[in-house]
């Protein structure tokens, strides 16, 4: 059974900064493409940043500047180094992979999630 567990959420004040971890584990074959995306209260999960199994990235284009996404592809991790936060940023950050556990085929998965909330 896969998982994939988030830490690293928590308070800070705006401008501060926060780094998320997600570990995948488990009977895993292959992770291709890793990611972060949010849900604030009453809103809808949107996309925070995506990488490639290569490493190639895609952001949010509002979060591009501040947000930086990473993996260590031999730790099975992604990592995503938040900066200059805002409290608008506030919002439970969910972890999300695209993981094979044979050859064929993949299946997504998501993390719990971890809060994250900037104070004003």
């Amino acid at each position: 059974q896969v998982q994939l567990v988030e830490s690293g959420g928590g308070l800070v004040q705006a401008g501060g900064s926060l780094r998320l971890t997600c570990a995948a584990s488990g009977s895993i074959f292959r992770i291709n493409a890793m990611g972060w995306y949010r849900q604030a209260p009453g809103k809808q999960r949107e996309l925070v940043a995506t990488i490639a199994s290569g490493g190639s990235t895609n952001y949010a284009d509002s979060l591009k500047g501040r947000f930086a996404i990473s993996r260590d592809n031999a730790k099975k991790t992604v990592y995503l180094q938040m900066n200059s936060l805002k409290p608008e940023d506030t919002a439970v950050y969910y972890c999300n992979a695209d993981i094979q556990t044979s050859p064929i085929p993949s299946r997504n998965y998501w993390g719990q999630g971890t809060q994250v909330t900037v104070s004003s």
